[in-house]
């Protein structure tokens, strides 16, 4: 499948999947649409220390870095596990902007870091943040009452709406602990309903620029 990096319209940039007419991040901002779903409407409702979280979909290492800004910035630890069946190769890595878009320069070594630590080991990247890199299907998931958080972060339902199954979400449920959440960029009426089957309580939140609405969802007790 042919691969191109492209600039996203807030400056970021992303990988686009030609075949599919899919990228991994949004296009019309990628930096923007991981700080608003994932960090206002996920991690912002956490002050405890650690907060443990679970990204699905790993990906450019986007979220993961933009969280550990968040972990420096408020000095709160962070135990960050990211799933990805599919690593992103070197060359797409270096053509990623993130560092610099973020004026974050003096961390640029943390995100090169974060992306030659070893699959399936966990690394402390910071005094504050540990990360470990799962290289595994979303389907092998067996966690249980592991995380705070979850960020849903996978390929759209048009493309791979199995990544968005019953199952999938059941999976999601038994990760989180008690009370804990899961913040996702997507609000289909049947993700909903896959979310709310297993035990979700669901809400609709406004979307980041270019997208009308998301979810989050709570795994109440």
């Amino acid at each position: 499948m042919k691969r191109e990096i492209i600039k996203t319209l807030d400056g970021s940039t992303t990988i686009h999947l030609e075949e599919w007419n899919e990228s991994y991040h949004s296009k019309h901002g990628a930096i923007q649409e991981a700080k608003h779903v994932f960090i206002k409407n996920g991690l912002s409702l956490f002050e405890r220390n650690p907060v443990s979280i679970l990204e699905i979909g790993f990906g450019t290492g986007l979220n993961a870095f933009i969280t550990f800004l968040e972990s420096e910035h408020k000095k709160q630890e962070i135990d960050y596990v990211g799933v990805e069946a599919y690593p992103v190769n070197a060359e797409e890595i270096l053509g990623m902007n993130y560092v610099a878009e973020l004026e974050a320069l003096e961390f640029g070594n943390i995100f090169e870091k974060m992306h030659k630590t070893e699959w399936n080991k966990k690394t402390e990247i910071s005094s504050q943040f540990s990360l470990t890199k799962r290289k595994q299907f979303f389907d092998e998931i067996n966690d249980f009452e592991i995380f705070d958080l979850i960020y849903f972060d996978a390929f759209g339902y048009r493309v791979q709406p199995e990544l968005w199954s019953t199952e999938i979400f059941q999976k999601m449920y038994n990760s989180l602990k008690p009370n804990g959440v899961l913040v996702t960029y997507a609000a289909r009426g049947v993700v909903k309903r896959s979310m709310i089957s297993v035990g979700f309580t669901v809400e609709k939140l406004a979307g980041p620029p270019g997208k009308r609405e998301m979810f989050r969802a709570f795994k109440k007790v």
